[in-house]
């Protein structure tokens, strides 16, 4: 089944969705990146990435964030966030998400933070 965009109203983030973002917004900033992500997987540790755009190498932040998260040995992720002042996440990122997570809940935000959409499975 396609996931589909919420309104915000309907999945209220709890303080550990807000700490993903808060991740999400920091790995932004950090390096200028056009979009920032941080996963948590199923023991509540947390991955943080930014976009990577090298002429030999293009990442999206979440697939770099869930990449982290395999290759710490994560084996399940609950949720996700991705900050970014474009549109909603690639159809390739969700993808590569829902390999790990295919329940886990995405919260897409503006840079200062503001949930625009909620993406659930």
């Amino acid at each position: 089944m396609p996931a589909r965009l919420c309104r915000v109203d309907e999945a209220q983030p709890g303080p550990e969705d807000l700490k993903l973002i808060t991740l999400a917004r920091s790995a932004r900033a950090r390096v200028t990146a056009a979009e920032g992500a941080a996963v948590r997987d199923e023991t509540g540790r947390t991955y943080a990435a930014a976009a990577v755009a090298l002429p030999s190498l293009r990442l999206s932040a979440l697939h770099l964030a869930v990449a982290m998260a395999v290759s710490s040995g994560a084996t399940s992720l609950e949720a996700a966030a991705l900050v970014t002042d474009g549109g909603g996440p690639d159809p390739a990122d969700l993808a590569v998400l829902r390999d790990v997570g295919p329940d886990a809940v995405v919260f897409r935000a503006a840079s200062d933070g503001t949930i625009k959409a909620t993406l659930s499975p």
